[in-house]
């Protein structure tokens, strides 16, 4: 896009400022963002891909529910000190301005002309404007044990603001993302037509996903019978979708596309999953893959300081499990799209699929060898 196509994006939304500089910013893969520089205040203008975000209506409805809810609970609280410390931590639309003591903003979507919450251009795109969190640092990568912490209190805090929002009344902005029933089905379908003529040279695998199939379809069938409540997660619980401050406090979560009805055990389990893997997603040398033990208390201990009130006994007995849930999920997903010739992930060479599929499989061995730990770390932070 030219500078004058995203001025005349930008002039659709109602801000005051003047766009002195424009350019591609943070590290999604999904939605394409742009920081917009102003004589002002800064903004990040995002185009929603509705190629996975089909109901980009729905989406944005879901935004403003969750958000709303979060700022209502903060208005309800006892003290104004209680609003600075949440910080932006609810990460809320449609407020005027709030600052937290280190000088944070909290989020908000800037409405256009037409008082809607994002436009669309002539090709079809759907975009919107968010005001731009300052001073704020994200991380690629958990550096040390205190970033796990934060990162877990920063995850669970959102988990227990939204823990009395009726989760039905959300959209799924992403049909059956976790679903690890209709995810097997693809896998079984993937095999059955070997478009990509893969699943000869494939055995290891298949065996693999096989072998630990039954296992994985514990959490669902402990939700279909009422045993685990569906919750309002966010679903994409990457370290980099916390924002921090410069004195590595976490302060705020972001990317709430896919917030949407969900397990408690989506958000952990691929927390851990991205948290305390040694190595690259598509890290050819196995030998570096791995589950780091620190990492992974220090999350869990920071979750369930925030998470352990609002827990059942069965959601808590098998939080630890959720994480080979998610891993399982996530390699079985990578492995399928690799046998059905690569047509959802972006890849750069002929196996790069195949690689990030044996990465996850490979930490979810090394967690099944550290398995009673889990456990016990789990145990001792509700115990707390």
């Amino acid at each position: 896009m030219t500078e004058n196509n995203f001025l005349k994006l930008i002039s659709q939304f109602q801000i005051k400022e003047k766009p002195i500089n424009i350019f591609p910013f943070g590290s999604g893969h999904i939605n394409d963002t742009y920081k917009v520089e102003t004589n002002g205040k800064n903004y990040l203008l995002q185009r929603i891909n509705h190629e996975v975000f089909q109901n980009v209506e729905g989406l944005t409805e879901n935004f403003i529910k969750v958000t709303d809810h979060l700022n209502k609970k903060l208005a309800e609280s006892n003290s104004g000190q209680e609003i600075t410390k949440q910080g932006c931590k609810s990460v809320h639309a449609r407020l005027e301005k709030s600052k937290s003591d280190s000088g944070q903003e909290t989020f908000k979507l800037l409405p256009t002309q037409t008082g809607a919450y994002f436009t669309k251009d002539k090709n079809g795109n759907y975009w919107r404007l968010m005001n731009f969190i300052d001073k704020s640092v994200s991380y690629d990568l958990v550096e040390n044990k205190t970033i796990a912490y934060e990162g877990g209190k920063a995850y669970g805090d959102f988990v227990k603001m939204l823990s009395d929002f009726p989760a039905d009344t959300l959209v799924e902005t992403i049909p059956k993302f976790h679903d690890i029933n209709f995810r097997l089905d693809n896998f079984q379908n993937a095999i059955k037509n070997d478009s990509s003529g893969r699943v000869a040279g494939s055995q290891i695998e298949i065996t693999f996903i096989e072998k630990r199939a039954e296992e994985m379809k514990q959490i669902i069938r402990l939700g279909t019978e009422g045993k685990i409540p569906l919750r309002v997660t966010h679903n994409d619980t990457k370290i980099n979708n916390v924002l921090f401050n410069k004195a590595g406090k976490g302060i705020c979560v972001i990317d709430l596309d896919t917030v949407m009805p969900g397990y408690i055990h989506y958000d952990f389990g691929d927390s851990i999953r991205t948290f305390t893997n040694t190595a690259d997603e598509d890290e050819p040398d196995l030998s570096k893959v791995s589950m780091n033990p620190e990492y992974y208390a220090s999350f869990a201990k920071g979750f369930l300081q925030e998470t352990k009130a609002i827990l059942n006994e069965e959601e808590i007995r098998t939080l630890a499990f959720s994480a080979k849930l998610m891993t399982f999920i996530i390699g079985l997903r990578f492995f399928t799209d690799y046998l059905e010739r690569d047509v959802y992930y972006k890849t750069k060479y002929p196996k790069h699929n195949l690689i990030r599929a044996k990465v996850q499989f490979k930490l979810l061995e090394s967690m099944e060898k550290q398995f009673s730990f889990m456990q016990d770390c789990v145990n001792n932070s509700s115990d707390d």
